[in-house]
């Protein structure tokens, strides 16, 4: 069961005292939000307002739709990261995931005694608080248990789907990653950047499944879309629009190499990069976007859309570079 820290949000409440608040998170956490707005209301008597729009991240905390509502405070929920704040307003919260994952690392530990030796654990924000308890169990079978140190937004053990600095940083000392949860879109990325074994743990179902297939079939057709792209004529360079994916530097700094290389440019600003909305654009034959970096691994689109590792992948093509090993690096921004 998800539990919201609704006592933390309470005491920065009677601390700052603001005349309304509100509430993001991920679609999942909405309906609890609700329940959260509702004390919020009962209990210091003023307005507090759910904001409904999709929350991916840290990198998308929708303060726009704070600052239109007027609310002076906003509450990110379920989105852990290292620091507590970001900027004057808006406030990170931990939901946490109480489900234990005793059984199926048991059974995993069990199952997989004498392949591996040294095993690193990571999981996203939701099981922060399970590794200490996942760690007990694989050195009670004589696991050697490497935890990576957290770095920037991260936190010991933590990944997200585009940085994964503590599995990136220990990978020469195991044998294999473990990733505490049901999340394909976090275990896929560690098994992408290191291109070791990744395994992950299912605590609902206590099953456990290697994520390396999977994410073998993520990055061939990322390859595949950088030899599509090759052959493009004019590349339309996409900004995204959320406060925590806007890289107007980096996309002018693109826009240059591709010049360099002969490629006409077009820039184009939008907030949801999506395959119907890029549909609009004419003439465009490849698309590089430098918001989130998994938008273009994990979606389709009628046309190549790259990621920023990927369109670095086809300045080097069009150099008659080798481009093996694109995926392979700590942040994919």
């Amino acid at each position: 069961m998800i539990k919201i820290d609704e006592n933390r949000i309470f005491q920065i409440i009677e601390e700052r005292k603001p005349r309304s608040i509100a509430l993001n998170g991920a679609e999942a956490l909405i309906p609890r939000l609700q329940d959260v707005a509702d004390h919020v209301h009962e209990k210091f008597g003023i307005e507090a307002y759910v904001i409904g729009d999709p929350c991916w991240g840290s990198c998308d905390l929708n303060t726009h739709a704070a600052d239109m509502l007027g609310a002076d405070l906003l509450f990110n929920v379920g989105h852990t990261v290292a620091m507590e704040t970001f900027g004057e307003k808006v406030v990170m919260i931990n939901a946490y995931d109480d489900v234990s994952f005793d059984s199926v690392a048991r059974k995993f530990a069990k199952d997989m005694q004498g392949r591996y030796k040294a095993i690193s654990l990571v999981t996203d924000s939701q099981h922060l608080e399970e590794v200490d308890k996942a760690r007990q169990v694989f050195e009670e079978f004589g696991y050697k248990v490497i935890i990576g140190r957290g770095k920037g937004q991260l936190r010991d053990a933590q990944v997200f789907g585009c940085e994964f600095y503590p599995a990136w940083n220990v990978q020469k000392q195991v044998d294999c990653y473990v990733f505490l949860g049901q999340s394909q879109f976090h275990s896929a990325s560690v098994a992408m950047s290191t291109e070791k074994p990744t395994f992950m743990l299912d605590p609902y179902f206590e099953e456990y499944t290697q994520v390396n297939e999977f994410a073998q079939g993520l990055q061939k057709r990322a390859i595949l879309s950088i030899y599509k792209a090759a052959d493009a004529e004019r590349i339309g360079i996409v900004i995204g629009l959320k406060e925590g994916q806007f890289a107007h530097v980096r996309a002018l700094e693109l826009k240059k190499e591709f010049e360099r290389l002969g490629k006409k440019v077009q820039l184009i600003a939008i907030t949801e990069i999506t395959s119907d909305r890029m549909q609009i654009f004419k003439g465009i034959d490849a698309f590089v976007q430098v918001a989130c970096p998994r938008i273009a691994t994990d979606n389709h689109f009628t046309k190549p859309m790259l990621s920023v590792p990927q369109a670095l992948a086809l300045i080097k093509l069009l150099k008659k570079e080798p481009i093996e090993d694109f995926l392979r690096i700590q942040h994919w921004l």
